[in-house]
């Protein structure tokens, strides 16, 4: 039986993905801080939970490791005290995870490493992104670019490594579509900004897709975009959203309030990337939701 590895198997992408690895019969353990037990209980007690890395022999053999973990971006503003926490929950938690793997005798053969299309920093909307295109250089950037660093150690020790920079990841069970729902579905919704501003999005269920995809075609490493092949700016997705929900969206947030109520993170909902999943198409990765309405009718129709 394949043994997978995956930190963050509790979170809003790694609950879904841990489901689906053993749809397919993977033993999955699942590096979590809540309560062994309540995770068992979630995935019917099939998988085996530890609290932290430091808990693993590194005489257990693995065959992959998918590494998700890391703190909520958007859950708190970014304070000096915040931003340490982002970095450790992600480069921290990286180096650690990559120090376990040089230790280990018998080591898996590929790692599967978060990243996000942060890395490109705020970009034109005209401005078209690929996985060739350069680093920012704002916090997010630099926070992107240092997490990929940390897992790259790992193609050091031998290991096929990729990296997968996540767009908006969409669905209403968690991530910015749920903290939107409330007062989209009250009528309160509107456009963002100047809503010229890109998203580059991508539902939760081809994200799922895509990871297990990586793991499964030996041939692929490096650099991935993960996000649908159309994005949208704010306008058209407010519009898109609106109307499934059968909801005027009347009321715009401007940048000045944006900035006051959350600071330096705001960057991320007023600033955008028009970001390309070039390496995954030409891969032959099909998208079951390649536009924006049909993703938000999956859902909410």
């Amino acid at each position: 039986m394949i043994k997978i590895l995956v930190t963050g198997g509790t979170g809003f992408i790694g609950k879904q993905l841990v489901k689906a690895l053993l749809a397919k019969k993977y033993s999955v353990t699942v590096i979590s801080r809540q309560p062994a037990l309540s995770v068992m209980r979630q995935f019917s007690n099939n998988v085996l939970v530890l609290p932290s890395i430091s808990a693993i022999d590194p005489a257990t053999l693995f065959d992959a490791v998918i590494n998700l973990a890391g703190e909520g971006i958007m859950d708190k503003r970014w304070t000096s005290q915040r931003k340490i926490v982002l970095e450790n929950s992600r480069i921290g938690l990286t180096h650690e995870l990559v120090d376990l793997l040089e230790r280990m005798p018998k080591r898996p053969k590929v790692l599967i490493s978060s990243s996000a299309i942060g890395f490109y920093g705020t970009c034109p909307p005209t401005q078209k992104i690929d996985e060739l295109s350069i680093c920012g250089s704002d916090f997010s950037a630099s926070l992107c670019a240092r997490w990929e660093q940390a897992a790259h150690r790992a193609e050091e020790l031998g290991l096929r490594v990729c990296i997968v920079r996540t767009g908006v990841v969409l669905h209403p069970d968690g991530g910015a579509l749920k903290k939107m729902l409330p007062a989209f579905k009250a009528g309160l919704g509107g456009v963002i900004a100047s809503g010229e501003q890109v998203i580059s999005w991508i539902h939760r269920n081809d994200i799922v897709r895509i990871l297990i995809y990586l793991l499964e075609n030996q041939d692929m490493h490096s650099v991935y975009n993960a996000t649908a092949p159309n994005p949208v700016n704010n306008r058209e997705f407010t519009k898109a959203l609106s109307q499934v929900l059968h909801r005027p969206a009347l009321i715009p947030m401007p940048a000045a309030i944006l900035r006051w109520l959350l600071g330096e993170s705001s960057s991320l909902l007023i600033g955008g990337q028009s970001v390309s999943p070039n390496r995954l198409i030409n891969s032959g990765f099909s998208f079951i939701y390649p536009d924006i309405s049909s993703a938000l009718a999956a859902d909410l129709g």
